[in-house]
């Protein structure tokens, strides 16, 4: 049974508003003092929250600085919320901000130009445009930050545990799950405005306060979802936008989330397919059987995580998203197939640092994206399965993703991570808004990628009615990250000049 704080706890969420909905075109009424900001850009090692970011983020090329946005856009003059964002300034003259969005919900755009800076000082973009990187409300080093779990607990394994959906059996569990996020991030308000429709309006206050008459934009993944609802929203304050492993804007999120297990089961069975050309592959000489040879390494950990040298035990929820993240590239499969051929040996630290890599774990316990940000994100833009719905999902990703079809991911009953969410989601499905009269977009898609399908990209390309590079091959992303002189020619002069590529444009990997 819940405790008394929980029951409290759930009373309040019974009588508590929703968030502001979301603006018409062009909206900014009362929001003056924050369109007048200046930014006071200094350096950048007082904003990073662990050792390994201290060491990128100090950097003198890397500039810093913070834009006060409301924390609910329905009292712009209650409580601020803190948006951080670094800056690569550019090379030459500047002509204007990219700004930059790396996906998630939760991944950090200040990570994203510090991870990346020597590929962006060798970029021509770079010449023209300042380069910005934010971390979305909550995230990074922005303020109040989403936070349901410590480092320690993901650690330990005491967080909601994520397979083909979350392991969240009850109504009680749920409640528990929106108690601790609450009480970790600041309180019920900041968790009822940290949806994507707040982080698009964050979005248009950057703009103005950086200088810019018209937003140039590049996001990955979920970036997308957020470069085409500001399209949406600001269509006349559109320059370019570019988009790279497009999200469906066609799909509800429970069909996307069984899109993208779709598309990581077709890369397992290339992976299969790749192992068996090797006489001892560890998932066996066919790829027909090799879901079944994968449950057989894995199902001793449902009962008894592994041991690891660092002291952490490796369960299974822990395999499977290493497996996940070490399918984004096809890079990458290499790494899969000695982490499982170790685990079978008996040593499991190569799939832990392969699941530390997915959560981007730092050698000093820090999280750099953990599912916490994801969730808050998610409970505020999604209507929330009933329980009845959300365990049909289960059963229906293992029949399309056989490799999670094992009983502690897909048996049983599952409710919703969102079911005793605050309030009521603030955007609907599906997501994107009719788009009229746009400037020219770019979608950029991989005909492989293994979580957003190539056929998201596609609909999203002919809802915003732009252009499309088709790239071939397996990845998750393409422009600047996948090595491709081809990509990233395309890009850059959509970027740069506006130059859109020709209706069957096509690069690889």
């Amino acid at each position: 049974m819940l405790g008394a704080a929980a029951t409290a706890f759930l009373l309040l969420l019974a009588g508590c508003a929703p968030a502001a909905p979301p603006p018409g075109p062009g909206a900014d009424a009362g929001l003056g003092a924050y369109l007048g900001q200046e930014l006071d850009w200094v350096g950048c090692e007082d904003t990073a929250t662990s050792a390994t970011d201290a060491e990128l983020f100090a950097n003198p090329a890397l500039e810093c600085a913070s834009v006060e946005v409301p924390l609910d856009y329905g009292k712009p003059e209650g409580e601020r919320a803190h948006i951080a964002l670094m800056r690569l300034p550019a090379a030459g003259e500047a002509e204007g901000s990219l700004l930059l969005n790396p996906g998630g919900p939760g991944g950090s755009g200040t990570d994203l130009v510090a991870s990346t800076l020597p590929l962006w000082q060798k970029s021509p973009v770079a010449k023209r445009f300042d380069i910005v990187g934010f971390d979305p409300r909550g995230v990074g080093s922005s303020t109040p930050a989403f936070d349901c779990y410590t480092d320690e607990e993901y650690d330990a394994g005491d967080v909601p545990r994520f397979g083909a959906v979350y392991d969240i059996r009850s109504a009680e569990e749920a409640g528990e799950l929106a108690e601790r996020c609450a009480a970790g991030s600041g309180g019920i308000a900041n968790l009822v405005n940290a949806g994507s429709t707040n982080v698009v309006r964050d979005m248009d206050i950057m703009r103005q306060v950086l200088g810019d008459d018209q937003l140039t934009y590049l996001g990955y993944s979920y970036g997308s979802e957020l470069g085409a609802m500001y399209a949406a929203t600001y269509p006349e304050k559109v320059r370019a936008i570019v988009v790279d492993g497009a999200v469906s804007p066609d799909l509800t999120a429970s069909e996307f989330r069984l899109s993208s297990f779709t598309g990581l089961q077709a890369r397992f069975d290339d992976l299969a397919a790749q192992c068996a050309e090797s006489p001892d592959c560890v998932l066996g000489p066919d790829p027909a059987a090799a879901n079944d040879r994968l449950h057989e390494i894995v199902q001793p950990l449902v009962e008894t995580p592994a041991p690891t040298s660092d002291g952490r035990d490796l369960s299974v929820w822990d395999v499977y998203l290493g497996i996940s993240g070490g399918l984004y590239s096809e890079k990458n499969w290499p790494d899969v197939i000695s982490a499982l051929t170790a685990l079978e040996a008996g040593n499991a630290d190569e799939m832990l640092a392969l699941r530390d890599t997915f959560y981007a774990r730092t050698a000093d316990g820090a999280y750099g994206l953990d599912f916490d940000k994801n969730i808050a994100v998610r409970c505020m833009d999604s209507p929330r399965p009933t329980p009845e719905e959300q365990t049909a999902l289960t059963r229906k990703i293992g029949k399309a993703a056989p490799m999670f079809d094992i009983d502690v991911f897909t048996a049983g009953n599952h409710h919703s991570e969102c079911e005793a969410w605050p309030a009521p989601p603030t955007r609907d499905e599906p997501w994107l808004a009719d788009v009229e009269d746009l400037p020219e977009t770019l979608v950029v898609s991989v005909t492989g990628d293994p979580v957003t399908p190539h056929e998201g990209a596609i609909a999203l390309r002919r809802a915003l009615g732009g252009s499309l590079l088709t790239v071939d091959g397996k990845q998750h992303g393409a422009y600047l990250l996948g090595g491709s002189k081809c990509v990233d020619d395309v890009v850059n002069e959509y970027l740069l000049d506006l130059e859109s590529p020709p209706t069957d444009a096509r690069c690889s990997l």
